[in-house]
């Protein structure tokens, strides 16, 4: 069963407590905010049986509780809001706070950079002033806890996945995947192209919450040199360090 409630949205049963409300089918900043006015209305909305929202690119997973409602009763909850926020003017995004990560590029924390150059074809330095020039916006957590995926990458130096994925990426890994760039928080097993990698923690399960870049919000790449990062990492280590968030200009 879908209901179709507008031009663009849809509203699926994904099993038999949650559903999709889909907005679109593109990877659109002005889309991806439009999902995220969604689910603050929901939120605001308090409608019964709603137990989690979860965000992505160009929809809005909705879990409920089967045994408070069904999918007809909460599609029907819905469907006045998602079409609401297709239509209306999204809002001017806030860039003025900015998550400044530091990244340590090259070698044996990028292994795939050099690799990138070369499909690119650029130098090593130009991938990295390409990479650490845009702000981000992170469209979703996704993968693994905390995992980022950001919008924006310069297009001169996106990168096919690796034809054989990695059993292990090393926490912190800053790799390219097509259109996309992104951090792995957690050592998982990984195909995208690993550039750098940063000293940040961006999940760690004893904080609250758990996650230090929440999605929605923006972010830069900053270089930092090995040494720098060995500090940062010292200042992990004693619960001393948090990701620098920068007010900039409009």
């Amino acid at each position: 069963m879908t209901l179709e409630a507008g031009p663009r949205v849809r509203i699926l049963p994904a099993g038999e407590s949650a559903l999709v409300i889909e907005l679109g089918d593109a990877i659109d900043p002005g889309l991806n905010q439009q999902v995220y006015e969604l689910a603050t209305a929901i939120e605001r909305a308090s409608v019964p049986g709603v137990q989690e929202l979860i965000p992505t690119y160009r929809s809005l997973l909705v879990r409920y509780d089967p045994l408070r409602t069904g999918f007809a009763e909460m599609a029907r909850n819905f469907e006045q809001m998602a079409a609401a926020a297709v239509s209306a003017r999204p809002h001017r995004e806030d860039r003025r706070f900015v998550f400044e990560v530091p990244v340590a590029y090259g070698g044996a924390d990028g292994p795939d950079l050099p690799e990138v150059a070369r499909h690119a074809g650029l130098t090593e330095e130009e991938v990295i002033g390409h990479h650490t020039f845009p702000t981000y916006r992170v469209y979703m957590l996704g993968f693994a806890p905390g995992f980022p995926y950001l919008g924006g990458l310069d297009p001169r130096i996106a990168c096919p996945r690796l034809k054989t994925p990695r059993t292990r990426v090393p926490v912190g890994s800053v790799g390219i995947a097509e259109q996309q760039t992104g951090i792995y928080p957690l050592a998982t097993p990984g195909g995208w192209q690993i550039i750098g990698r940063t000293p940040a923690p961006l999940f760690r399960p004893d904080h609250e919450p758990p996650v230090a870049i929440m999605p929605g919000s923006f972010m830069r790449f900053v270089r930092v040199s090995a040494e720098e990062a060995d500090a940062v990492r010292d200042l992990v280590h004693d619960g001393r360090y948090e990701i620098p968030v920068r007010r900039r200009g409009f």
